[in-house]
């Protein structure tokens, strides 16, 4: 068989597996999306172009004692290749031990915080052997190797059954406290995506040079509703305030122009 149409058909076998095992994890994925199926797909992936490769080399003369003295010189290789490419392993390593945990998932909003830093926070798009793509509320798409992600702190709300978000706003000392707090609590339970009820009291956080803080918590089952639930109840909060006869303080600033007198 001439040369060149053999190794066209390995190249093409490859490709066909590969784009097999692509379709069975795309069917698996369907019923569960998890980070744990998209590792051990790029895992799969490498496993199948290397025996690949493997293979076609034991098809020629010139490569096929190559390959064998290689495969005999493995213990050799693999440290080579591990002291060579310590970071690229460490990826790797990193990726099981994510995978097996699964400390977050594909489509899970989570928060990578490293130190005091701020790594990356977004929505989990996928995992491979290298690296965990993350799309940022921004529209940009942030790469964090494995190694990082699995030695930094990530914060995941979807690990928690519902959603609790501070809700704060400030009345002015002359206000009827007792009537605003009352407003803020019925504003807070009738809201059609919170779960509050008359248990979850409003408290006065504390004093400022301008008035008093109330304070109180706003449940919800997702992140996506305390977003927005949060923003309708700030809104609601103010039209009922002024309803009620409660200020809401704010700093003025007062200019006194000098008069001056004719010469």
């Amino acid at each position: 068989m001439n040369i060149f149409l053999k190794i066209g058909l390995f190249i093409f076998a490859e490709l066909l597996i590969n784009r097999v095992v692509n379709l069975v994890f795309k069917l698996m994925s369907k019923k569960r999306n998890s980070v744990h199926l998209r590792f051990m797909k790029s895992i799969a992936n490498v496993i199948v172009m290397i025996v690949v490769l493997y293979t076609l080399a034991q098809q020629f003369e010139v490569t096929k004692d190559i390959s064998k003295t290689l495969l005999q010189s493995s213990s050799l290789l693999v440290a080579i290749a591990t002291f060579a490419a310590q970071q690229a392993l460490s990826n790797v390593i990193s990726g099981i031990s994510l995978s097996m945990s699964k400390p977050y998932n594909v489509d899970e909003k989570i928060r990578v915080v490293q130190g005091s830093s701020v790594i990356a926070e977004g929505i989990v798009k996928d995992i491979t052997i290298r690296h965990t793509v993350i799309r940022q509320f921004n529209g940009e798409s942030c790469i964090v190797p494995n190694s990082v992600m699995d030695a930094a702190v990530i914060t995941n709300t979807n690990f928690t059954e519902n959603i609790g978000n501070f809700m704060e706003i400030e009345i002015a000392y002359d206000s009827d406290i007792k009537k605003a707090m009352q407003c803020m609590q019925k504003i807070c339970i009738a809201h059609e995506l919170t779960l509050n009820t008359t248990d979850n009291k409003v408290f006065i956080k504390g004093y400022t040079q301008n008035g008093i803080i109330l304070k109180t918590t706003v449940w919800t089952e997702t992140l996506d509703d305390s977003f927005l639930a949060c923003s309708d109840i700030r809104e609601q909060l103010v039209e009922a305030f002024r309803e009620n006869g409660i200020r809401i303080p704010f700093q003025t600033v007062t200019v006194l122009a000098q008069e001056r007198r004719a010469p």
